[in-house]
């Protein structure tokens, strides 16, 4: 497992910040199965980008942007606001601070900043990543499909790459061509009967993780 001293290697401007959150951090990796060093490469790399380092627990931004956001489940007025970033890893939207909540055993919907305290904030970053079945990507690198399953696109994709480069090295892996990856992709799909357009959609990410 990772110790506070590689964790801190990983994220150095985490500071006294990071203090409250670490007796939680190691646990909600152990329960998440996030146990293996690609696993935890991949994961914390994800949270530094989107936390700056477990500096934020709520998103920057005041969450206006997502007001009437159906495909985020912001259906009444003011959940735009309500429902924006929260946690390590940003979940956003109503449906997923309720999923999350009903997850965790959090009442999110009447109070989503639950997730920002230490106790939970880990965990709900875990259940973000169980949930879209990220430790099967973790595990054969497929690191550009992650960020647009995390993040809807690429954005922060080189910042997110910058730590994986650095979470890989510190736990003794070796560097990966993220270049390569839509070839790596193609060939799972020769090798599985789909179509090979180096495009994890989702029989391809249905076909990883059954193989997994």
């Amino acid at each position: 497992m990772i110790t506070e001293q590689q964790f801190r290697r990983m994220m150095p401007n985490a500071g006294a910040r990071l203090d409250p959150h670490w007796p939680f951090i190691v646990p909600a990796l152990e329960e998440g199965d996030i146990t293996t060093p690609r696993r935890i490469a991949a994961f914390l790399a994800q949270a530094a980008h989107e936390s700056g380092e477990y500096r934020y627990m709520a998103e920057i931004a005041d969450g206006s942007a997502y007001e009437g956001r159906s495909d985020l489940g912001n259906i009444h007025p003011g959940d735009g606001v309500k429902f924006k970033g929260h946690s390590p890893f940003q979940i956003t939207g109503r449906a997923n601070h309720e999923a999350c909540g009903k997850a965790l055993g959090l009442d999110l919907i009447a109070d989503p900043l639950l997730i920002t305290r230490p106790e939970h904030g880990t965990h709900a970053a875990v259940w973000f990543w169980n949930s879209r079945g990220l430790n099967a990507l973790a595990d054969v690198d497929w690191f550009k499909t992650m960020t647009r399953i995390i993040n809807g696109g690429y954005n922060g994709l080189s910042d997110r790459r910058q730590y994986w480069d650095r979470n890989r090295a510190l736990l003794g892996l070796p560097y990966v061509d993220l270049d390569r990856e839509e070839f790596v992709i193609a060939e799972f799909q020769r090798k599985h009967g789909l179509f090979a357009d180096g495009i994890a959609g989702p029989r391809t990410l249905k076909a990883l993780r059954a193989a997994a």
